[in-house]
């Protein structure tokens, strides 16, 4: 199986809106704060933790070979490096591989948590670039994502990237959709590339956190 998480350990992932990052400990008390919310907690089916227990689920998720997660930075706040990268946090998004037996099937999860972020193609620009990166680094070639059924926006949003719809649990009240990306749909939703540039994110947290030296003429 391949060690997921730890391939992007220091990936950055830039595009037009976001810069995601990877999930480490300084993120936890903002992504903790998140969580005490319960509609959060609802709309990702969480229970509440403890700072603590959040630490623990970091290094865990730091350590696991079968998640990847990144955190989404607002690019146009992180870009100002006087602004803390934990107050650039807006949501989070990960990739689970599902089938033990089949390391080409993963589930996608995204989280835009910060309620002034919705509706403004935050959720569409990361699906497109965690899609990509999950097909050509983490050799993922089919996803599925898991949606409440009241929530018709992401549901068409999904649709829109050629989701098409599994099953649904009445019991647990959500819809599972997912899509196939053959070489054709390939080239349709990624096109040449061009929306999105990976780093390396330890230089680029260290020029943003160097010391601003005036220069003298």
């Amino acid at each position: 199986m391949l060690l997921i998480m730890r391939i992007n350990e220091d990936t950055l992932l830039e595009g037009e809106k976001v810069v995601l990052v990877p999930y480490n400990a300084d993120h936890v008390p903002r992504y903790h704060q998140w969580m005490c919310s319960p509609e959060l907690q609802k709309l990702t089916a969480s229970e509440p933790l403890t700072l603590e227990q959040e630490y623990d689920m970091q290094r865990s998720w730091r350590e696991d070979d079968d998640k990847c997660t990144f955190i989404i930075l607002d690019k146009q706040k992180w870009a100002d490096p006087s602004i803390p990268e934990q107050e650039c946090m807006v949501g989070d998004v990960n990739i689970f591989l599902t089938d033990p037996s089949d390391a080409s099937l993963a589930e996608l999860e995204i989280m835009i948590a910060v309620p002034c972020y919705r509706g403004k193609g935050l959720g569409k620009e990361v699906t497109r670039m965690m899609m990509c990166y999950g097909v050509h680094k983490l050799g993922v070639q089919k996803f599925e994502v898991k949606i409440g059924l009241d929530n018709k926006i992401s549901i068409a949003m999904f649709k829109n990237f050629h989701f098409r719809e599994l099953s649904i649990s009445e019991v647990f009240r959500e819809v599972t959709l997912g899509v196939t990306m053959n070489e054709a749909l390939q080239k349709h939703v990624f096109g040449n590339m061009d929306f999105m540039l990976q780093r390396e994110y330890g230089k680029a947290r260290d020029i943003r956190q160097a010391p601003f030296t005036q220069l003298s003429l």
